[in-house]
């Protein structure tokens, strides 16, 4: 049975090829997607086909493609096979994308999460010539129910000059309610402050909004969310875990924060997961989250009670998960929320929300900053996504890693990082399995000494040491922020010249 309900869209009803004859050479192209969650599943390749076509004959076909954040093998990653991408934004995790963007092939905008739509509105990224996005619905009267993530949906309907809807029958027909789409937001200087003075606060509406004039095809399709599965909390992130709750238990005894603690936001990853399970075995409950993903660790949470309700922008599901969910939808209703990310990452909500933030990390510095997004300086790994958005507005901001990687061969702990994301004046407290180190309130000699003798790891400890004396001599009229600038950088041109990259 069609979930295209609008008389006026089931007559544009096609095929995913004919939908993709739609986007020309050149366009600018915004899909759905954020963490491989409701992302378009046919029309990309359909495009992707096309793209090769032309190139075999001796034609460019290469597009702008906007996302939400990343997607999936079968939306970024075949594009990219067929060198089909020209620029990309604002995030991305696809190996075969990411292999191009290293190789100055595309051009990479990363882009905070929170400023991607309001900057393609400010017309930073130029015209949206087509928006491809994922619906679970479209009703009667063409209001759009969203699927697994709204990510930057809202603004790429909106936008967009032409629309093309991916139907997709695989998403649960129950998801209609799950989603709070705000639309009174403006650009300067007509904002007023957004309504929203706690985490589950409705403040939108449960649908995505389209000018029916503007929808070119409409494709049906049934086919699921790329999963991404999680490994059991290892040694290494159950004490970085440990450590972070023990800090939470020292704030609250302190009386900094209340005993249900303030809302919390975590990235997604290993270590991420592992903390939410900490939670679940801590003695915490009644929580609140007001995140950018929810992973399966936070099902976890508000089934045995630890959390009692959480807003995002997207689901980051393993399988596992999925299912569960899927067996349980109805249990979830009223308690999960999922926004335009806009909304959900927003420096407003975050400093007023007073949220606490935990993410990953590459490498930090021995002063506090923060690289989440290098290799060595230079190669991109995913991007800033939006960490940025919660680390400089949270009231508590965490960055965790492991001490060391591949193998040990690596410390994360360095005497410079090789590229900044996040600076010492945002970052609050850096963990890592060897401890913990509260940088608030320190001068960056304090905090220097604070990060080597709580996080680095003994391998490194001594070197680190070593380095920061060696920098407080060197200069007696330069010691605020004691540096040995070409000493600093050689412990990333060691890694180049071993090949531990």
């Amino acid at each position: 049975m069609s979930r295209v309900e609008s008389p006026t869209l089931r007559d544009r009803i096609t095929s995913a090829e004919d939908a993709a004859a739609l986007v020309r050479p050149g366009d600018n192209v915004g899909i759905s997607g954020f963490t491989g969650a409701g992302y378009p599943k046919a029309v990309p390749a359909a495009l992707a086909a096309r793209m090769a076509a032309a190139h075999a004959r001796g034609e460019e076909f290469r597009i702008g493609l906007w996302t939400g954040a990343s997607t999936a093998p079968d939306a970024d990653g075949v594009l990219a096979e067929v060198d089909g991408v020209a620029t990309r934004l604002p995030y991305n995790s696809d190996p075969v994308l990411r292999r191009s963007i290293n190789a100055g092939e595309v051009d990479y905008v990363d882009a905070h999460l929170s400023h991607s739509a309001q900057q393609m509105w400010f017309g930073f990224y130029g015209t949206l010539d087509v928006a491809i996005v994922e619906v679970t619905a479209v009703l009667p009267n063409g209001l759009l129910v969203p699927s697994s993530s709204v990510g930057n949906n809202k603004t790429w309907l909106d936008r967009a000059e032409k629309v093309v809807l991916e139907v997709n029958h695989w998403q649960p027909r129950a998801f209609e309610g799950f989603h709070d789409i705000y639309y009174g937001t403006a650009l300067p200087p007509h904002r007023r402050p957004l309504p929203l003075h706690e985490p589950m606060q409705r403040i939108g509406e449960p649908y995505l909004q389209v000018d029916l004039d503007k929808v070119v095809a409409v494709v049906e399709t049934d086919a699921p969310d790329r999963n991404t599965p999680f490994e059991p909390p290892s040694e290494t992130s159950r004490a970085i875990a440990e450590h972070l709750l023990d800090f939470l238990r020292h704030e609250v005894a302190a009386g900094r924060m209340p005993p249900g603690l303030l809302p919390i936001q975590s990235g997604v990853g290993n270590t991420a997961n592992a903390v939410l399970a900490g939670l679940g075995a801590s003695e915490f409950t009644g929580l609140t989250a007001f995140t950018e993903v929810l992973q399966d660790a936070m099902l976890d949470l508000l089934d045995d009670g630890t959390l009692r309700a959480a807003s995002a922008t997207s689901f980051g599901l393993s399988d596992v998960g999925v299912e569960h969910f899927m067996a349980n939808i109805n249990d979830y209703k009223g308690r999960i929320l999922l926004r335009s990310e806009e909304i959900s990452n927003h420096p407003e909500l975050v400093r007023r929300l007073g949220i606490i933030s935990m993410n990953g990390m590459i490498e930090a510095d021995i002063y506090g900053n923060v690289n989440s997004t290098h290799v060595l300086g230079s190669a991109i790994m995913n991007g800033i996504g939006g960490s940025g958005d919660f680390a400089r507005n949270a009231f508590l901001a965490f960055f965790l890693t492991p001490s060391t990687a591949k193998n040990g061969a690596i410390s994360s702990i360095v005497p410079m990082v090789s590229h900044v994301d996040h600076t010492e004046h945002d970052v609050h407290v850096i963990v890592t399995e060897q401890g913990l180190a509260d940088l608030r309130g320190l001068s960056p000699k304090r905090r220097a000494e604070r990060v080597i003798d709580r996080c680095a790891h003994p391998d490194y400890r001594d070197a680190l040491w070593d380095y920061f004396h060696r920098a407080l001599a060197a200069r007696p009229t330069a010691r605020h922020t004691p540096h040995l600038l070409e000493e600093a950088l050689s412990w990333h041109q060691r890694l180049l010249e071993t090949g531990h990259m």
